[in-house]
């Protein structure tokens, strides 16, 4: 049995390694610092992803090569073409199915359901970006050079979901200490979350279906729901005081975009929010077998998560 190689130790990174790990798989976590879970079965390396020889070296054994990584989000112009190359040469070499986790950006505004088959359409930069490196990667493997396919998921909530998440450590914290929580987006806008593990669960089930390989798939996520809706419950499952959502208006985010290299980016996705956004899944269920996470059951699970750290 060859090695499971995951880039990125992040929101998602360490879940995959955890759960490959679980299955008895042996992990290589590679991050710049050789952070990632630190337990049997898994194995921490230090190194740059956009380093195409070290790459290689790490992703000699490997069975599935998965790019978890997250560069910082005003850089992926500069950062994401490197990291996307270095990885497809380094499965290229190994044989490994290459994995890429990847969003919703690369469709740009849709009207009606997002599904896979729907054209790379996007005009801003960071859309442009994801769309080409699925395109260059998809182009290799119907060349025959390398096996990949791509899983894509709309924004995460759960355990170990980040500042970097509009339902992260931002809202759920602030809201189970009985705080408002601060949103930039329309709380009462209908809008598809992805629960993390599931997205975990995603990439290990197209890393081991050779039928999934060459194509993109989205991650099982539940009905949309609005931010306030998300809040509501939460709050009720957890016996939390009813929630306060205090929302910043769109002129002062701009205002702090000039400031603040991570909110001046959101300006590209603000479509995302002003209108339904909806992911359709319902050609990975069928095709793969995978489903959701029921909200209930993953709005305790995330209860717990941040209760028990």
């Amino acid at each position: 049995m060859g090695e499971h190689v995951i880039v990125g130790a992040g929101q998602v990174g360490g879940l995959l390694a955890e759960l490959l790990a679980d299955r008895g798989h042996e992990v290589v976590v590679v991050t710049r610092s050789g952070s990632g879970p630190d337990r049997p079965g898994v194995r921490r390396v230090a190194a740059d992803a956009a380093d195409a020889a070290a790459m290689r070296r790490i992703a000699v054994k490997a069975d599935a090569l998965y790019n978890c990584a997250n560069p910082a989000y005003h850089r992926w112009a500069q950062d994401w073409p490197p990291i996307a190359a270095a990885l497809l040469a380094a499965a290229e070499d190994s044989g490994a199915v290459l994995v890429t986790l990847s969003n919703l950006y690369g469709y740009g505004p849709v009207d009606g359901p997002i599904t896979e088959d729907l054209p790379l359409a996007a005009t801003g930069t960071k859309g442009r970006v994801r769309a080409r490196m699925w395109e260059e990667a998809r182009a290799a493997h119907l060349a025959g050079r390398v096996r990949v396919t791509e899983v894509r998921a709309s924004d995460f909530f759960g355990p170990h979901a980040s500042d970097r998440s509009y339902l992260g450590a931002r809202f759920v914290g602030p809201l189970l200490a009985g705080r408002p929580a601060t949103i930039v987006n329309d709380p009462d806008v209908p809008h598809s979350w992805t629960y993390l593990p599931d997205v975990a669960r995603a990439l290990a089930a197209v890393a081991a279906d050779e039928r999934a390989w060459g194509g993109a798939w989205h991650v099982p996520s539940n009905p949309p729901i609005t931010t306030r809706e998300f809040a509501e419950r939460l709050c009720v499952l957890a016996g939390a005081p009813a929630p306060r959502l205090r929302r910043i208006p769109g002129w002062a985010v701009k205002a702090a975009g000039l400031f603040v290299p991570f909110l001046r980016e959101l300006e590209e996705i603000r479509y995302q929010f002003d209108r339904p956004f909806v992911l359709d899944a319902s050609a990975t269920e069928a095709a793969l077998g995978l489903a959701p996470t029921p909200l209930d059951d993953a709005l305790r699970e995330t209860i717990a998560w941040w209760r028990g750290r």
